[in-house]
């Protein structure tokens, strides 16, 4: 009977591990984020690779417009 299970918010992998076990050992090598938003709002995020947690990262990151490096000029080449 499978009692609890850890979801990858990248990939969407899931391991369900029953109550005996320990997480711990179920989830050896995965990754938990947790991420404070104020006061007493923790939101946590499981990644079953530095992969996947790499993709979340990148996806959270807004990226700087194209159009905006090239209005700089050649100071931007370096980027």
């Amino acid at each position: 009977m499978v009692d609890r299970s850890c979801l990858c918010h990248s990939c969407g992998r899931k391991v369900e591990f029953s109550q005996e076990e320990l997480p711990c050992d179920v989830l050896s090598g995965w990754l938990v984020v947790s991420h404070m938003k104020g006061l007493e709002t923790v939101d946590r995020y499981s990644f079953c690779s530095f992969s996947c947690l790499q993709r979340w990262v990148a996806s959270q990151v807004p990226e700087i417009p194209g159009i905006f490096l090239k209005s700089m000029g050649e100071e931007t080449s370096e980027w």
